[in-house]
């Protein structure tokens, strides 16, 4: 793939709305992404559009929200969906490749969670296209043979993603941890079944000031994902980071990178309606099951680690594996 994968950007538009995006907070993969690509160092950018597998259109969706947006006063998308659509227009009448497959070797990356709904307005423009999204819903158009699911990482700003701890086995105490605000129905049930009403099952809407986030996550066997408003968590990559099997707890979530990871191997799914067995679910997992499942997440650590620059096997990497699996299936009109 290093050898023959090759990625042409786009050169029309200004920052910030195009050729920039957040490099921190739940949003930064869609910056992280484009700075790597476009740093001079990654093997898959070609200055040569005729050497070119794919296309990338560096619009930023939450750069649009957060710029043109504001004052936040009009949640219609009909702004973000033209200023896409002009876009494209202009690329398809300046450059043939657009044209030539009906965007079909062209992709959109963006974590925001308004992403889905560029293409929306005008379903025929954007039928062929990949786009990379965080909010990777199945029941809202995100299908699997053509998009890609990107994996929401939370990165502080100065850091490179969530603190990396590896407590063995014997030294988590906790089953299950989730702390976080009642955001969405899963979120909501989450907490109105178990916050503060189990030992084991140590739910917290907030944790006390003297309680470390990271340290309880790394002190438990499972880590609870409940999705917010939307499908994707942070909870999921920053559950790895720290070795503890995340407890995947969404309906109609498309899982990143599941073309090439067996997700059954390293994470307990549980959907929304059963909530309330949620510990009757976890206990039911024999302890060598679950210390199977918690080998295989310190193996997988590494596809879910952001370098600067980019390593093999990385998120990065593994972001590029999946556009180049979706080019060799591509069908190009």
């Amino acid at each position: 793939m290093e050898k023959h994968f090759k990625i042409w950007v786009y050169e029309e538009g200004e920052p910030p709305i195009f050729h920039d995006g957040p490099m921190n907070d739940i949003y930064s993969i869609e910056g992280q992404f484009l700075d790597e690509l476009v740093s001079g160092k990654s093997p898959f950018l070609t200055k040569n559009p005729n050497e070119a597998i794919a296309f990338y259109v560096p619009v930023s969706v939450t750069n649009i929200v957060q710029y043109v947006y504001w004052p936040y006063d009009n949640y219609s998308r009909e702004r973000l969906q033209n200023i896409v659509k002009d876009y494209i227009d202009l690329i398809s009448h300046r450059y043939p490749h657009w044209n030539h497959s009906r965007g079909a070797d062209h992709f959109l990356l963006s974590c925001h969670d308004w992403a889905p709904d560029v293409s929306a307005a005008h379903p025929k423009l954007f039928k062929n296209m990949i786009r990379g999204l965080c909010n990777a819903n199945s029941s809202e158009g995100f299908k699997a043979t053509r998009d890609i699911s990107l994996p929401e990482i939370k990165i502080p700003y100065q850091q490179f993603g969530p603190p990396y701890l590896n407590n063995t086995p014997n030294n988590r105490s906790i089953l299950a941890f989730f702390a976080g605000g009642s955001h969405g129905i899963a979120r909501q049930q989450l907490l109105s079944h178990w916050k503060d009403k189990d030992n084991e099952i140590q739910v917290h809407e907030y944790i006390p000031k003297n309680l470390d986030y990271f340290s309880l996550m790394g002190q438990s066997k499972y880590c609870l994902c409940p999705s917010g408003f939307e499908v994707a968590s942070p909870r999921i990559v920053e559950s790895m980071h720290v070795g503890c099997v995340p407890v995947i707890i969404s309906d109609y979530y498309v899982l990143p990178f599941s073309d090439v990871l067996d997700w059954t191997q390293f994470s307990v799914h549980v959907p929304i309606s059963m909530i309330p067995k949620i510990k009757e679910i976890l206990k039911g997992i024999s302890f060598e099951d679950y210390l199977e499942k918690q080998r295989n997440v310190i193996k997988v650590q590494r596809h879910f680690m952001l370098h600067r620059p980019a390593k093999p096997y990385d998120i990065f990497y593994m972001v590029m594996h999946s556009l180049w699996l979706r080019r060799l299936n591509s069908k190009l009109f």
